[in-house]
C-alpha cells in the first residue's frame, strides 16, 4: 500500500508553517461567512450535520484504501470542513470553540507522550488550568502531587501503546475503563479489533499467537454444532464467537480485518462484473445463465488478475 501511495504524489513543494496557518484561517474565513450567508449552512445543527459527517468519513476512507493521494487531500478537507463546523457550532452555543478543540488535543498528546521532555526544544505550554509541566517536562495535573514519572524513553511503537492506555485512565475526563473508549457506533468489525486491541495494551493476550488457531478451530467447532441443531439463535452467537477469534487471529498477525475484507469485497465486485459483462455480450440474461457457464466466467476473470 505505501509503495502505491508513492505512485501518486501530487504536488512537490512544502508550505511553511506560516502558510499552513494562513490556509487554515482562510478556512475558518470562509465557513464563518458561510454560516451567515448560505441558505443550507444557516439550517445545520450537529444533528443536521452527524450524517453527512459520516459519509466523508467513509470517503476519505475509500480514498486512503486506494491509495490515491490527491483523493485523500480532497476528501481530508470535506472532513476538516465538518470539524471546523462543528466547532463553529459549539462556540454560538457558547460552549467551545476551534481554539479549544486544538488547545484540548494538544493538551492532550502532550499529557499522554510523559516520554517526552515538553521543557527541551521550544516553549511549549499547556493551556488547561488544571496542567502544569514538571520539572522532568512532563504534562502533569497539578494536584497529582504523586504522579510518577516516566523514566524509560519507549523505542518501539508497540511499547508506546502500551503505555497509552494506562495514562488515558489517568485523565480527568478520559475514560473510565479500558474498554470504554471503544465507540460504541464503531462498525463491528472494526470495534472487535479495537476491543481486543485495548484489551491487548494492557497485557490480556495470547502469550504466543499461534495459540490463537485452537481458539479458532474450537468456535468453528462450536458454530458447526449449532447450525447442525437449526438453532437460529444460538447459531449466531457462535457465529459471532467465530467472527471475534478470526478478528483476534487476524490482529496477531499484524493484519487489518477490515482492509483485508474491503479488498476482498473489491475483487468480488470486478469479477462479478466480467461475469455480468460477458453475459451481456452472449446476450444471456442471469435467470437464463447456468451455474457452469457462470463460474467457467468467473475464472476468466480470476485468470486475468482481477
Amino acid at each position: 500500500m505505501e509503495n502505491d501511495y508513492l505512485c501518486t504524489k501530487i504536488r512537490k513543494e512544502v508550505h511553511t508553517k506560516k502558510e499552513k496557518l494562513a490556509a487554515f484561517e482562510r478556512l475558518l474565513d470562509v465557513q464563518y461567512r458561510l454560516r451567515k450567508e448560505c441558505p443550507w449552512d444557516r439550517k445545520q445543527t450537529f444533528e443536521s450535520l452527524r450524517p453527512n459527517t459520516i459519509e466523508e468519513v467513509y470517503e476519505l476512507c475509500g480514498a486512503l484504501m486506494k491509495g490515491d493521494l490527491k483523493e485523500v487531500c480532497k476528501e481530508l478537507g470535506d472532513v476538516m470542513e465538518h470539524v471546523v463546523f462543528y466547532a463553529m457550532l459549539g462556540e454560538e452555543a457558547e460552549a467551545f470553540d476551534i481554539a479549544d478543540v486544538c488547545n484540548s488535543q494538544a493538551d492532550k498528546l502532550m499529557y499522554r507522550h510523559d516520554f517526552i521532555n515538553w521543557r527541551e526544544e521550544g516553549q511549549w505550554k499547556v493551556e488547561n488550568p488544571e496542567m502544569e509541566i514538571n520539572d522532568q517536562g512532563q504534562v502533569v495535573y497539578k494536584k497529582d502531587k504523586k504522579e510518577p514519572g516516566c523514566t524509560d524513553k519507549p523505542s518501539t511503537d508497540s511499547q508506546v501503546e502500551t503505555t497509552w492506555e494506562m495514562r488515558k485512565q489517568t485523565e480527568r475526563d478520559g475514560n473510565k475503563t479500558v474498554l470504554s473508549g471503544v465507540p460504541e457506533s464503531l462498525p463491528t468489525l472494526i470495534k472487535a479489533y479495537r476491543i481486543q486491541d485495548k484489551a491487548r495494551n494492557v497485557g490480556f493476550d495470547w502469550k504466543e499467537k499461534e495459540d490463537v488457531w485452537e481458539k479458532v478451530k474450537e468456535e468453528l467447532g462450536e458454530l458447526e454444532t449449532e447450525l447442525r441443531k437449526e438453532d437460529a439463535t444460538k447459531s449466531t452467537a457462535e457465529l459471532g464467537d467465530f467472527l471475534f477469534s478470526v478478528i483476534n487471529a487476524a490482529r496477531l498477525y499484524h493484519l487489518n480485518p477490515d482492509n483485508a475484507l474491503e479488498e476482498t469485497n473489491q475483487k468480488f465486485i470486478r469479477r462479478f462484473n466480467y461475469v455480468e459483462k460477458r453475459l451481456k455480450e452472449e446476450g444471456i440474461n442471469f435467470s437464463e445463465a447456468t451455474l457452469e457457464r457462470m463460474d467457467g466466467y468467473w475464472n476468466e476473470a480470476k485468470a486475468k488478475g482481477l
